[in-house]
């Protein structure tokens, strides 16, 4: 999903527009990309869904380049912002931060401002996935932007837990875990279909109760291979 990415502060930079007309735009345009990706996506399509004039859209936005990347800052940045500060707090001094409460911190966000700033919290969902799963350089700089320094401070974080987790093992974690949390993300309803409606992925508390203990669990096994593979001098046998 391409987007040719330009520099944030560059001429194709958004300009402002009302709140309730931008919130209408970027909805429409979050819901046209995830289904059509960025090169099947329209101007047209966006601005009919919107329900706005489309030179509205090129007047404020410019290119679809630049709308499609305001789509991602708008969300990206919410959850981002959200983890951050749960990892301020479990860091903060006097405090005890768990393996548990790192992963938690890590998908609780990404799940719940899905569901609150979407009526189809799946939609920027699909569209993360696509990116991240893209090798196209502007795909892969609108990830760096917006999702590597979020990224580095859990690798960090999750050192801090598992003191005995390599900085190797870490980045592995941190990239299967954000896989997990991709799949759930998405609502696609399949884990109803498969369980006879017992598994809702809907359901937030209840998805974490699963993802949470899961991935913790292959965290562990990575931090203890590391420690069987090290004697007791601290060496590699």
């Amino acid at each position: 999903m391409s987007a040719g990415l330009a520099p944030i502060n560059s001429t194709s930079a958004p300009r402002p527009l009302g709140a309730g007309r931008s919130g209408a735009i970027l909805d429409a345009a979050e819901r046209v990309f995830a289904q059509a990706g960025f090169k099947g996506a329209t101007m047209r399509e966006i601005a009919r869904d919107a329900g706005v004039a489309q030179g509205l859209i090129h007047y404020h936005y410019v290119n679809k380049a630049t709308l499609f990347e305001a789509v991602v800052a708008r969300r990206s940045t919410r959850i981002n912002e959200y983890r951050a500060a749960l990892l301020d707090r479990m860091f903060a001094p006097g405090r005890d931060a768990r393996l548990c409460d790192v992963v938690e911190a890590l998908f609780r966000p990404t799940i719940e401002t899905g569901i609150e700033l979407a009526s189809d919290g799946g939609a920027f969902a699909r569209i993360l996935v696509s990116m991240a799963n893209s090798a196209d350089p502007t795909d892969q700089a609108l990830a760096e932007r917006y999702y590597d320094p979020i990224a580095r401070r859990f690798i960090d974080a999750l050192r801090r837990v598992e003191p005995g987790l390599g900085h190797e093992d870490a980045v592995w974690a941190y990239m299967f875990a954000i896989g997990v949390g991709m799949t759930m993300m998405a609502k696609t309803g399949r884990p109803a279909r498969l369980s006879g409606g017992a598994c809702d992925d809907g359901d937030v508390d209840a998805m974490l109760e699963k993802i949470v203990p899961f991935i913790c669990g292959g965290i562990t096994a990575l931090t203890r291979k590391t420690e069987e593979k090290t004697g007791q001098t601290g060496r590699m046998k």
